[in-house]
């Protein structure tokens, strides 16, 4: 059964209670809705209340484009999400960006004069420290800990469970290998870090994901009666990743047994967990550009036009508020009304695209609502209950 987030008198999270019971607390008066960024319907009580909590876990599956994070208590499945990790854009802007830089430094250099009388900046600081992240792999991260830091603010979770990755390639022919210990994967990069930002929030938890013996996660999830879809990845469903999410956290209630005769061994799964049907939802980033001081194409006369950011020109009539990208807007033409995000703007329209940053129109600013201002994430949530239990054991 589906269960609604509840917040004390002082924002500090509480147990999860039945969608009738908060009905009534709201009807009594005895609580409030409150908004959440991760779309999830919450509420926050009037009065004051004791504040004893079971333990929550949650299990986090990160990936290079796709991650799945799952929450979980001992009876019931609370929350599921699915990111779109933004790895794949922020390695092509990196890229264009190296372009344009070479390109400026380029026409700034004259190669005629010697070396010694050539306009090279001086460096201003020790760059060379060898212990960042690349860019595309610190957006993945922290897509992944903004996520859980909301989901913080919504559930008293007390334990974090994070599964490593491990990737194997022989050196000799470049493929993997389950003998050699030399690997490399983008997932593998970053992990270190994510696992001192997520000790800062609670208790961390590893788990090796190619463990093949009867503690990893894939018998876990067959222990539970889950089925994985492992052909279709991209699919934004719960079957792809949210469903290793909910595996991770139920190893905060189970433990792997083993035991031995004199000739065998034997081991099985030991607690109780149940897996239950649960909200789902497929988060990103808005895909906005940043402002480019110089275009890869000079426009006519030298004066550069305004490319990336935030800002645009048009403010909503109803709220009198300016329009930026991101934000959830309600739009109306021909008729119809459409609901999405802000994604760009005209001399005298606004461009609105849905969650997968399609564009849906171009829309007149006079018709065209403020609903919710940007938060940073696209969140959409699944209009029905997502029942990992009962997916096709033919995925």
């Amino acid at each position: 059964m589906l269960r609604v987030p509840v917040l004390s008198k002082s924002g500090k999270p509480l147990m999860p209670t039945k969608p009738s019971r908060a009905r009534r607390w709201l009807k009594d008066g005895k609580a409030k809705v409150i908004h959440t960024d991760l779309e999830c319907f919450a509420i926050q009580l009037t009065f004051e209340t004791q504040e004893n909590t079971q333990p929550i876990a949650v299990g986090i599956d990160p990936g290079k484009h796709y991650s799945g994070i799952g929450v979980q208590s001992r009876l019931v499945t609370l929350w599921m999400g699915h990111l779109v990790l933004p790895f794949k854009t922020v390695k092509e802007r990196m890229e264009l960006r190296r372009v344009m830089r070479r390109a400026r430094r380029g026409r700034r250099i004259n190669r005629k004069l010697p070396y010694d009388r050539r306009c090279h900046r001086q460096r201003r600081f020790n760059n060379r420290r060898q212990n960042k992240l690349p860019p595309s792999i610190r957006a993945n991260r922290q897509l992944e800990l903004r996520v859980v830091k909301e989901l913080f603010n919504l559930f008293p979770i007390s334990a974090i469970h994070y599964e490593l990755v491990m990737a194997d390639v022989d050196r000799t022919s470049g493929r993997k290998s389950a003998k050699s210990g030399v690997g490399f994967s983008p997932v593998m990069v970053g992990q270190k870090q994510m696992l001192n930002w997520l000790r800062e929030l609670a208790r961390v938890t590893t788990h090796n994901g190619w463990q093949r013996d009867g503690n990893g996660t894939s018998q876990l999830r067959q222990w539970l009666g889950l089925a994985k879809d492992k052909k279709n990845k991209d699919q934004q469903t719960p079957a792809t990743h949210a469903v290793d999410g909910v595996t991770l956290a139920a190893f905060e209630f189970t433990r792997w047994r083993e035991w031995h005769s004199d000739n065998a061994k034997y081991g099985n799964w030991q607690g109780s967990v149940e897996v239950t049907p649960a909200p789902f939802a497929i988060i990103r980033r808005p895909p906005i550009s940043r402002r480019q001081l110089h275009l890869c194409v000079h426009s006519i006369g030298g004066k550069r036009r305004k490319y990336g950011g935030t800002v645009t020109r048009h403010v909503e009539t109803r709220h009198g508020a300016s329009l930026r990208k991101g934000d959830k807007v309600i739009a109306e033409k021909a008729g119809k009304t459409y609901v999405g995000w802000c994604s760009g703007d005209t001399k005298t329209q606004v461009s609105v695209s849905d969650a997968n940053w399609k564009r849906l129109g171009q829309f007149t600013a006079k018709k065209v609502q403020l609903l919710q201002r940007s938060t940073g994430l696209i969140v959409v949530p699944s209009p029905g209950l997502s029942n990992l239990a009962t997916l096709s054991s033919e995925v």
